[in-house]
């Protein structure tokens, strides 16, 4: 058999006793259900289903109809009368579905024969795991091998008036929406979040300390996200840390180290996210953490301690759900199938669900600079998409390949536009195949609907997949 890894998800633990001839018993042990994460809440489901990917990216659909209904007038399209918007039934809505897909996790588990254990867990030695049940009872387990996958929450930053800030989680259940918005934070989901907010009609202060956004991704992305936030309605503030959070009879004051003054309905600190090593009996039987809390595991996942485990942000490796998947499935063949199996973390792609959005996979161009052996290439377009020739968004669309100069072969490509992500992940597939430069050149295209493919030619690139179906012609 293998084991059922549910990567990503901030369970207390999964208590594994398999093999592959014979059935045996699999535990988890996790916190009772709550669409918002705190030290006593969690749920079947995780970061992932119940409060990051899942009800952001609805969020993000909701926000996007602006920007439609906007484009939608020079296509003819007469809207008559005002459009407006129920923040409290997109909640409703968010709401009903993550509570739908947290039974269905809970069924999967069920009808695997998973025994499911509803409190906190804590490790009580390398072969005991002490269950606090909702209802005050504690009971004990015994087992061979010990799971850790409790991921990370979100933290807050140590500024006076800092508990009248929200993070993410609660940024995804407010009872009222807010109409002015400060956000702090340059990663990934204070930009989704900027888009979010803007998108439903608020006034929007995007914070962070770098000129750009993104930090770690490739420059040139950066440039075009930051252009397109201040060409949806968000205000940027480059190079500006807030001080500190006052509460005032219209709001929260907000002054920053430059001793500018906002006032906001809401301030959120997306400054990061820690993982989830407190309370839980680590250091009781000497598992090792790094300086930022996060579990030490060598290359198959396996701590120093020899029958204890951890996969997923709570490694702090790359804090992406399928690669804690990954982590998970190796883990499984490793221990359970007698196939040891490393991650591999070469070529995965990510993206940040900006509008447009913005997906990279493989190397940056300054990473290629420094761990390239030769010589790099460099191919890049800027176009401006089909769709927006006619509504009049000013909205670029960049793509970028970095290519070996001595192989030929493509280590990284990155793009902002419209299906960035679809079309990186296709990429991607190519990228671990080993493709070069020119079997992308070769590949034959359906006709582009969404760039001016003279241009793409005059600068070098002269293949990239626009839509999930051209992606399948350079796959197979």
């Amino acid at each position: 058999m293998c084991v059922l890894p549910f990567p990503r998800i901030p369970m207390r633990f999964k208590i594994h006793h398999v093999c592959v001839t014979r059935m045996v018993q699999v535990g988890i042990c996790e916190l009772p259900y709550s669409p918002i994460s705190s030290e006593s809440t969690g749920g079947i489901g995780g970061t992932c289903v119940l409060r990051g990917c899942v009800p952001k990216k609805i969020l993000v659909y909701g926000s996007a109809f602006s920007g439609e209904f906007q484009d939608a007038r020079e296509f003819g399209w007469n809207i008559n009368g005002d459009i407006t918007f129920d923040w409290k039934r997109l909640i409703a809505n968010k709401t009903n579905e993550i509570t739908r897909l947290n039974g269905v996790y809970r069924k999967l588990l069920t009808g695997s024969k998973v025994d499911m254990y509803e409190g906190g867990g804590k490790i009580v030695d390398p072969h005991t795991v002490e269950v606090q049940e909702t209802d005050g009872k504690s009971k004990r387990f015994t087992t061979k091998r010990i799971l850790v996958a409790t991921g990370g929450r979100a933290v807050l930053l140590n500024i006076p008036g800092k508990e009248l800030a929200i993070t993410s989680d609660e940024g995804l259940s407010l009872e009222e929406f807010p109409k002015r918005v400060v956000i702090a934070g340059g990663g990934y989901i204070a930009v989704e979040f900027a888009g979010i907010y803007s998108g439903m009609g608020a006034k929007v202060d995007l914070f962070y300390r770098k000129p750009y956004p993104l930090t770690g991704f490739d420059e040139e992305m950066r440039a075009v996200v930051a252009s397109n936030l201040e060409g949806r309605g968000i205000h940027c503030h480059p190079e500006t840390n807030l001080k500190k959070l006052e509460k005032v009879a219209g709001g929260i004051k907000v002054t920053t180290d430059k001793d500018e003054v906002f006032e906001a309905d809401a301030v959120m600190f997306a400054t990061g996210r820690k993982p989830s090593t407190k309370n839980i009996g680590l250091e009781s039987v000497g598992v090792e953490l790094d300086q930022v809390g996060a579990i030490k595991v060598d290359e198959y996942s396996r701590t120093n301690v020899p029958s204890i485990w951890a996969i997923g942000d709570v490694t702090n490796r790359i804090n992406l759900t399928p690669v804690a998947l990954m982590e998970g499935t190796c883990f499984a063949k490793t221990e359970f199938a007698g196939t040891p199996m490393k991650p591999n973390y070469e070529n995965v792609a990510s993206a940040v669900f900006c509008q447009p959005p913005l997906s990279v996979v493989g190397l940056t161009e300054d990473q290629a600079v420094k761990e390239a052996k030769g010589d790099i290439l460099v191919f890049s377009s800027s176009f401006n998409p089909m769709k927006n020739t006619i509504s009049g968004r000013k909205e670029k669309t960049v793509m970028k390949l970095i290519v070996d100069a001595d192989t030929d072969k493509v280590l990284g490509a990155a793009m902002v536009g419209p299906d960035a992500a679809e079309i990186i992940q296709g990429v991607a597939i190519a990228l671990k195949c080993g493709a070069t430069k020119a079997q992308f050149d070769a590949t034959v295209r359906i006709t582009l609907h969404n760039k001016d493919a003279s241009l793409c030619r005059s600068s070098g690139l002269t293949l990239y997949p626009l839509c999930s179906t051209e992606i399948v012609a350079f796959i197979i």
